[in-house]
């Protein structure tokens, strides 16, 4: 329940005033998610960057999204859907300059921790800000809306990054931000609808989703395993940094457990949600899947800068097919799925990706873009759009409708977590440490090696699927979508617990 009725249409200046703002800021962190890939063999020569550095500078943000973007949205709902999505906003923007106006890698990882806190606070709000404000006649079109051009702004993404690069500096992906952030702060102030839910405000002390300590236990169980990961290689598995971080790593995961059982249905995670073993299955799915794909685009813009010798606008242009295809497959996707089930795309989708990996590993210096890169690219890009959207639509059939959106919220900290871990485990795992990724030889070996793991864990995937995954028994239909519910989910009726 919001203070009021959601009355704005989309064809008027205030509902294309909100959906601006929402689309540019949602823009501001696919951006962000999309382009340093693409700048970290720049911003790692001239910061003079370790392999740790850089892996830090990917997972320093990727761990604030995964931790804190359920609290984000709760806090949304408990202070006001558009005052929190402004602050996320002015928060990323002035993280960003920091990031931009970096002298070390110690300053550019601290700004990124900064980027992901203001970027946990904008995604959950970017899009609850929408299906809160408009008419549930108008709220379909909205939400399709901001789904199309949010995926064009991510299709974008790595060309306007390299374009930027090779222009001016790596520090511009991250200054561009500001012009955004702006104009997002002012259509908003003039357009967007304060909104709350009132149920949270008169109980905000035992709401479900407002669970400071479960956010920071989270954050700490994943920080600590992250950080062993990456710190293994220079200090040794054995050393007592990477002891300690792992056992505070695993203490902190334990308690999170404990503490999200205790609160039960009041807790940011209720732990009852995974009695539902398909609710289970497909978040470990999401991780296996996820980690695929973190650690595949990690490896691939630092290989074809330093060993094949791109450009980094060329090396953009590499990932936007995959792009484009998830842009545009997903729906279709998502209706196959709805069809004949989940199974069958989530098992074939991983099996396709796999093997488009397996084609790149072929890929060295002076290879060409339309016969040794695009052909990989495109069967890895066609093998995820088969797999996002039936299983996001999957997720939130396994679960209540009340849980609709905690479901959501979990299954994309899962995804992001996936990331964050494989880019940590990765370069452990190939031996790729120190300044090692300037090395053509050293990189190249790590290249090939990575993406067989990453194969091997897309196959890993689809295993589970042909074995775990099962259709879910179908719903009367007339739920609404929650406020947290991915714009690239089709609607999907079938959202009771799974078997």
């Amino acid at each position: 329940m919001t203070a009021s009725a959601p009355a704005l249409r989309t064809g008027t200046a205030a509902g294309r005033g909100t959906l601006l703002a929402a689309v540019l800021a949602s823009g501001m962190v696919f951006l962000d998610t999309t382009v340093v890939n693409v700048a970290l063999p720049r911003l790692g020569a001239e910061l003079g960057a370790t392999v740790a550095g850089l892996q830090w500078t990917v997972n320093g943000y990727l761990l604030m999204l995964a931790a804190f973007v359920l609290l984000g949205g709760a806090l949304g709902d408990r202070f006001g859907r558009r005052r929190v999505f402004l602050l996320g906003v002015v928060w990323f923007a002035v993280a960003s300059v920091l990031c931009g106006l970096a002298q070390g890698t110690s300053w550019l990882i601290a700004a990124r921790f900064l980027q992901g806190a203001g970027g946990a606070l904008l995604t959950p709000g970017s899009l609850s800000v929408l299906q809160a404000s408009f008419h549930p006649d108008d709220r379909g079109k909205a939400i399709g809306t901001w789904a199309g051009l949010s995926g064009v702004s991510t299709a974008l993404g790595p060309l306007l990054g390299g374009w930027l690069i090779d222009a001016f500096s790596w520090r511009w992906i991250f200054f561009i931000n500001v012009p955004l952030a702006v104009a997002v702060v002012l259509a908003a102030m003039r357009w967007v609808p304060e909104s709350r839910d009132e149920n949270v405000s008169r109980t905000a002390a035992g709401h479900r989703r407002f669970d400071v300590a479960g956010a920071l236990l989270g954050a700490l169980g994943l920080g600590g395993v992250t950080y062993a990961l990456i710190d293994a290689p220079a200090h040794g598995v054995a050393s007592l940094p990477v002891l300690v971080s792992v056992l505070v790593g695993v203490v902190a995961a334990v308690v999170f457990v404990l503490v999200e059982r205790r609160r039960g249905d009041t807790a940011m995670l209720p732990t009852g949600l995974f009695t539902s073993r398909l609710f289970s299955v497909l978040n470990v799915f999401t991780v296996v899947v996820y980690a695929a794909l973190g650690g595949f685009t990690f490896f691939l813009a630092v290989y074809l800068q330093n060993a094949v010798g791109w450009s980094a606008l060329l090396t953009g242009l590499a990932t936007v097919p995959m792009t484009v295809l998830l842009a545009v497959g997903s729906s279709r996707a998502g209706a196959l799925a709805a069809r004949i089930g989940p199974r069958l795309p989530l098992t074939v989708g991983p099996v396709v990706a796999a093997v488009g990996l397996l084609l790149l590993r072929r890929v060295g210096p002076g290879a060409s873009y339309w016969t040794d890169v695009l052909p990989g690219v495109v069967l890895f890009g066609a093998g995820l759009t088969l797999v996002v959207a039936p299983l996001t639509a999957s997720v939130l059939a396994a679960v209540a409708d009340r849980f609709a959106g905690v479901a959501s919220g979990f299954n994309n900290a899962a995804s992001r977590a996936g990331s964050l871990l494989a880019v940590a485990a990765l370069p452990l795992l190939v031996g790729l440490s120190g300044t090692g990724y300037e090395q053509k030889s050293a990189l190249t070996h790590a290249f090939r090696g990575a993406l067989l793991w990453c194969a091997g864990l897309l196959l890993a995937g689809a295993a589970m699927a042909a074995l775990l995954i099962h259709r879910p028994p179908r719903e009367a239909p007339g739920a609404q979508p929650c406020p947290s519910l991915p714009a690239s989910t089709p609607p999907d009726d079938r959202r009771r617990r799974g078997a």
